[in-house]
C-alpha cells in the first residue's frame, strides 16, 4: 500500500474508533433518563436512588477525567483507551444484570470510570493523528459523531424502553465496546506523553477536589445549598484544588503543567467550554420533559420531535470545524453562543401551556445551530494550544471542564426551576421552565464573553509561550 494511502487509512480508523467511544460514553448520559420511570418500578427505587443512577455515572466520569488522561500519557494512550472500552462494556453488562438499585448504582459508577478513560483519550488520539492545519476538520467530524448521542439519545432511549426492555440500553454497549477495544489495539498507533513518572499526589488532590465540588453541586438541591454537607464539600473541594495548584508548581513531573494556562487560547477556551456545556446540558435536562409534561408526548414521540433541535449537531458541527481552521475559532464560538442565547430567549418569551410543537421549531433550530457552531471551536482552541507532549493533559483538562460545566448548568437550572415551579401541572412546569431557560441563556452569554479573549487567528509562533501550538507546527514542518 502506498504510504499516503496507509496514512489515510490509519487516520480514518482513528476518527471512527475515537468517535465510537465518545458516542457510547455520551449516549449513556442521555438514554438512561428516558428509562428512569421503568427502572423505578422494576427495582423499587426511591427518587433519590433514581437520581444516583444518573449522578454516580457523572460523578465518577468528571472526577477521573484528568487522572485518566495522565494514565494514558504514562502507560500509552491507545492501551488506556482500549482498557476504557473494555471497562465500559463490562460495567454495562453489570448494569443490565442489576437485581437491585444498589447494584445498578455501583455498576454505573464503574461505567463512568470507563467513560473517563474514553473521552479525553479519544480527543488526544485524534489530535495526535492530525497536523494543526487539519485538526479542526477532524474535530468537527468527531463532534458530529459525538453529536449523534445528543441527536439520538432521547429517541434511542424511548425506542428501547418501549420496544424491548430498559436493560437493553446497557446490553447494546457490550458487543460494540469489546469489538472497538480489539480494533483499537490493532488499528490505532500507540502514543505517550512526555512523562517521566506518574504524578500520584496530583491525581489524588485533583480527584478529591473535583469530587468535593461535584458532590456539592449534585447534592445542593436535595439537602439545601446552605447545609453543612454542601458547605463542607465546597470547602474541602476548594482546599484540595488549592493544594493541587501548590503541588503542581513544584512537582517534578506535574500532571497539569500550569505554564499551559499562560496561553490565552487555552485559558479562555476552557472557560468558554465550561459555559457552553453548562448551557447545553441545562436544555438537555428539560427539553424532553417539556415535550412530555406540557405537550403530552410519550418518550419515543418526544425524542423524535427533539431532532429539530439535535439534528444540527451532525449537520452544522463538521462545517463549523472546517471553517474554524480558515478563520479562527473566536467568531464561531462568540457567534454560536450568541445564537444559542437568542434561541433560548425566544423560547422563554413565547412558551406557555398553549404552546404547540410548531411553535418550538424556530427556537430549537436557532439554539441548535448556535451551540453546534460553538462546540468544535471550544475544543479546537484548547487542543491547538497544547504542545505535542501536553496534548493528553490538555484533553483531560478540557473534558473535565465540559463535564463540570454540564453538572453546574443542570444544578443551577434545576434550582431555578424548583424555586419558581414544579411538576404539579403543565402551568407550574412552565413557571419553572422559564427561569431555567434564563440560566441556560446566561451561561451561553458568559461563554461568548470569555471567548472574546481568544486570538482571532492561530497565534504566530513568536507571540506564544513555551508549550503551545507553535511547537506542534515546528514539529510538523520538520517531519
Amino acid at each position: 500500500m502506498h504510504p499516503a494511502s496507509a496514512n489515510r487509512s490509519s487516520t480514518a480508523w482513528v476518527v471512527a474508533l475515537t468517535g465510537l467511544g465518545s458516542l457510547m460514553a455520551a449516549l449513556d448520559t442521555l438514554v438512561v433518563a428516558t428509562a428512569l420511570g421503568t427502572i423505578r418500578l422494576d427495582l423499587g427505587a426511591s427518587i433519590e436512588q433514581l437520581e444516583w443512577t444518573v449522578n454516580a455515572y457523572n460523578l465518577s466520569f468528571a472526577v477521573l477525567l484528568i487522572p485518566a488522561a495522565a494514565l494514558g500519557d504514562r502507560f500509552g494512550r491507545r492501551s488506556a483507551y482500549a482498557a476504557g472500552l473494555t471497562l465500559f462494556a463490562t460495567a454495562s453488562a453489570a448494569c443490565a444484570l442489576a437485581p437491585t438499585i444498589g447494584w445498578l448504582i455501583a455498576a454505573r459508577t464503574a461505567q463512568g470510570a470507563g467513560a473517563a478513560l474514553l473521552m479525553p483519550l479519544a480527543l488526544t488520539l485524534l489530535s495526535a493523528a492530525f497536523p494543526p492545519e487539519r485538526r479542526g476538520t477532524a474535530i468537527g467530524i468527531f463532534s458530529a459523531i459525538t453529536g449523534l448521542a445528543v441527536a439520538t439519545g432521547p429517541l434511542v432511549g424511548g425506542a428501547v424502553v418501549e420496544g424491548i426492555a430498559w436493560q437493553w440500553i446497557f446490553w447494546l454497549n457490550v458487543p460494540i465496546g469489546l469489538a472497538a477495544a480489539l480494533l483499537t489495539l490493532v488499528r490505532v498507533p500507540e502514543s505517550r506523553g512526555y512523562d517521566a513518572g506518574l504524578d500520584a499526589p496530583g491525581l489524588v488532590l485533583v480527584a478529591g477536589g473535583a469530587l468535593g465540588l461535584v458532590w456539592a453541586l449534585v447534592r445542593g438541591n436535595a439537602v439545601g445549598w446552605g447545609s453543612t454537607e454542601v458547605l463542607a464539600a465546597l470547602a474541602a473541594g476548594c482546599a484540595l484544588l488549592a493544594a493541587f495548584v501548590a503541588w503542581e508548581r513544584r512537582a517534578p513531573s506535574p500532571m497539569l503543567p500550569l505554564a499551559m494556562f499562560r496561553s490565552r487560547a487555552f485559558s479562555a477556551g476552557n472557560v468558554a467550554s465550561f459555559c457552553t456545556f453548562g448551557s447545553l446540558f441545562a436544555l438537555v435536562f428539560f427539553f424532553a420533559q417539556l415535550m412530555q409534561v406540557v405537550l403530552g408526548y410519550g418518550p419515543l414521540a418526544a425524542g423524535l420531535r427533539l431532532m429539530a433541535w439535535t439534528a444540527t449537531f451532525i449537520t452544522v458541527a463538521p462545517l463549523a470545524g472546517t471553517l474554524a481552521d480558515r478563520f479562527g475559532e473566536r467568531p464561531f464560538i462568540v457567534g454560536g453562543l450568541g445564537l444559542q442565547a437568542a434561541g433560548v430567549a425566544w423560547l422563554a418569551a413565547t412558551v406557555s401551556t398553549q404552546t404547540t410543537y410548531g411553535g418550538l421549531i424556530g427556537p430549537f433550530v436557532v439554539a441548535g445551530v448556535g451551540i453546534s457552531m460553538a462546540i468544535p471551536g471550544v475544543q479546537t482552541s484548547v487542543m491547538a494550544a497544547a504542545a505535542a507532549d501536553r496534548v493528553g493533559k490538555a484533553a483531560g483538562a478540557n473534558s473535565m471542564m465540559r463535564e463540570l460545566g454540564g453538572v453546574f448548568g443542570i444544578a443551577l437550572a434545576v434550582a431555578a426551576f424548583a424555586g419558581a415551579g414544579g411538576y404539579a401541572s403543565a402551568a407550574t412546569f412552565v413557571d419553572g421552565f422559564v427561569p431555567a431557560l434564563a440560566v441556560s441563556a446566561g451561561l451561553a452569554l458568559a461563554g461568548a464573553v470569555s471567548a472574546l479573549a481568544l486570538p482571532g487567528r492561530r497565534a504566530a509562533p513568536a507571540a506564544e509561550p513555551v508549550g503551545v501550538v507553535p511547537v506542534l507546527e515546528k514539529e510538523a514542518s520538520a517531519s
